[in-house]
C-alpha cells in the first residue's frame, strides 16, 4: 500500500511548486494610481461617467472595461482530471492552471470560479448571474450527463460564448489529429469506421464532431459494450448517440467493435486494448488511446499490433493530442469579433486550422500534430475561428 501511495517525482515537484507560489495567477493593475488625479480618473468621481455610458448601452461594457478579454473558467469539481468528484476547492489548482494557459497561449485573461453545488439549475443560475462580468464562459471538469444539460441551458440564456472544453476542445483536437492521420494513411474521412471507447462527455462530443467532419461510420462503446438501437439507456446522451451512430447496428464488446475498423479513439480507462485487438483492425490502423496518464494501450504495444499511426494525450510520445492547441485560440478568435457563440462552424474551422500547421512535407506517422509551443497555433486558430464567426453570423464587430 505504501508503494501505491508513493508520489512520482513530477507529482512531488508540482506539490512543492504549488506550495511555493501559492496560486498560479494574480490580479495586476494595468494602471498606476500614484496621486490624487489618478485616483479621480480611475475611481471616484471620474469613474461615474463610464458607468453612465454602460447604463445607456450595455455593449459599452466591452469597450470601457476588461470584459472584452475576460473568460470565466468554471467547475463544480465533479470530474477533475482523472481524479473524479473531488470537490470545487480541490479543483482550483486545475482551474488556475487553465487560466494561466489562456494567458500564455492567447493573451486571454481568465478567472477561476469553483461552484459549491451539484444542482444543474443552481449552477446555471449562478453562472448566468455573473455572466455580465465576462466575455465568455469556459466550463471545465463537470461530470456527465450534468455537463450536457448545464451547457445547453446556458447557451439558451447567455449572450456570450459558452464552451465546455472537456467536450468540444477535446473533439476539436481529435478532429485535427484525424484529418492529418487520414491524409498520412491516404484514407478519406468518408471511408473511415471510427470506434470510440468511452461514452461520457468527451466521447459523445468527439463522436458528434467527427460525424460533422464527414466520417463514414461511428461505433460508440461504453462499459457495457457497443451502443446500439435495440437497447434503451438510462443516459439520455447514449440514446441520442444510438440514433446517429452504428450504421449496421453492431453489437458486442470493444473487441467486436474494433474488428474491421479504421480508427480507435479511447477516452476511457487504462489498459483496455491489447495488441491482438489492434491486429484485427484494417490496414494502416489509426489508434488514439487518450486516457491519462496511462492510455488504453501504450504506443509500442499498439505498433506491435499493427497500428500505423498512434497518438496519445501524453507529451512523452509522438503525436500529442492536447486541448491546449484549441481552447486559447478559439476564445481569442471569438473575443476578437465579440462572438455571441462558439458554433459548429467555428469549431470545424479550428480543427482544420490546427491540422494545417503540419505541412505535407512534415506530415508522417510520427508527426501529425503541431507542437503545443508552436507560436503559430494560437494566432492561426484565432484567425480561422474569427472568420468562421463572421461567415456564420455570430460575430458582433
Amino acid at each position: 500500500m505504501a508503494e501505491e501511495n508513493k508520489m512520482t517525482p513530477i507529482a512531488a515537484e508540482s506539490l512543492q511548486f504549488h506550495a511555493d507560489v501559492r496560486g498560479k495567477i494574480e490580479v495586476i493593475s494595468k494602471v498606476e494610481i500614484k496621486d490624487k488625479h489618478d485616483l479621480s480618473i480611475a475611481y471616484t468621481p471620474g469613474v461615474a461617467q463610464p458607468c453612465l455610458e454602460i447604463q445607456k448601452d450595455i455593449n459599452k461594457s466591452y469597450e470601457l472595461t476588461r470584459r472584452w478579454n475576460m473568460c470565466a473558467v468554471i467547475t463544480d469539481g465533479t470530474a477533475v482530471l482523472g481524479l473524479g468528484d473531488i470537490g470545487p476547492e480541490a479543483g482550483m489548482p486545475v482551474m488556475e492552471g487553465k487560466c494561466a494557459l489562456f494567458k500564455a497561449f492567447a493573451d486571454v485573461d481568465a478567472f477561476p470560479i469553483c461552484i459549491k453545488s451539484k444542482d444543474v439549475d443552481e449552477i446555471v443560475r449562478t453562472i448566468y448571474l455573473i455572466s455580465g462580468s465576462f466575455g465568455g464562459i469556459n466550463l471545465e471538469d463537470i461530470a456527465a450527463p450534468r455537463c450536457f444539460e448545464i451547457e445547453r441551458k446556458l447557451k439558451e440564456i447567455c449572450d456570450i460564448p459558452v464552451f465546455h472544453d472537456d467536450q468540444h476542445g477535446t473533439a476539436i483536437v481529435v478532429g485535427a489529429a484525424l484529418i492529418n492521420a487520414a491524409k498520412c494513411a491516404k484514407k478519406e474521412l468518408k471511408d473511415l469506421t471510427v470506434v470510440i471507447n468511452g461514452a461520457g462527455a468527451a466521447g459523445c462530443s468527439i463522436g458528434k464532431f467527427l460525424l460533422s467532419l464527414g466520417i463514414g461510420d461511428l461505433i460508440m462503446v461504453d462499459i457495457n459494450g457497443i451502443i446500439n438501437r435495440d437497447e434503451q439507456y438510462s443516459n439520455k446522451a447514449h440514446n441520442e448517440m444510438a440514433q446517429i451512430s452504428n450504421k449496421h447496428n453492431k453489437k458486442g464488446k470493444l473487441a467486436d467493435a474494433m474488428k474491421g475498423s479504421d480508427v480507435f479513439i479511447g477516452v476511457s480507462r487504462p489498459k483496455l486494448v491489447t495488441p491482438e485487438m489492434v491486429s484485427t483492425m484494417n490496414e494502416k490502423a489509426i489508434v488514439f488511446p487518450m486516457a491519462n496518464p496511462t492510455p488504453e494501450i501504450f504506443p509500442d504495444e499498439a505498433k506491435a499490433g499493427g497500428a500505423y499511426i498512434v497518438g496519445t494525450g501524453r507529451s512523452d510520445y509522438p503525436n500529442q493530442i492536447n486541448n491546449v492547441l484549441a481552447f486559447p485560440g478559439i476564445f481569442r478568435g471569438a473575443f476578437d469579433v465579440r462572438a455571441s457563440d462558439i458554433n459548429d462552424e467555428m469549431q470545424i474551422a479550428a480543427s482544420y486550422a490546427i491540422a494545417s500547421l503540419v505541412s505535407d512535407e512534415e506530415l508522417s506517422p510520427e508527426n501529425i500534430m503541431p507542437k503545443a509551443f508552436d507560436p503559430r497555433v494560437g494566432k492561426t486558430v484565432a484567425k480561422a475561428v474569427a472568420e468562421a464567426a463572421r461567415k456564420s453570423g455570430v460575430a458582433r464587430i
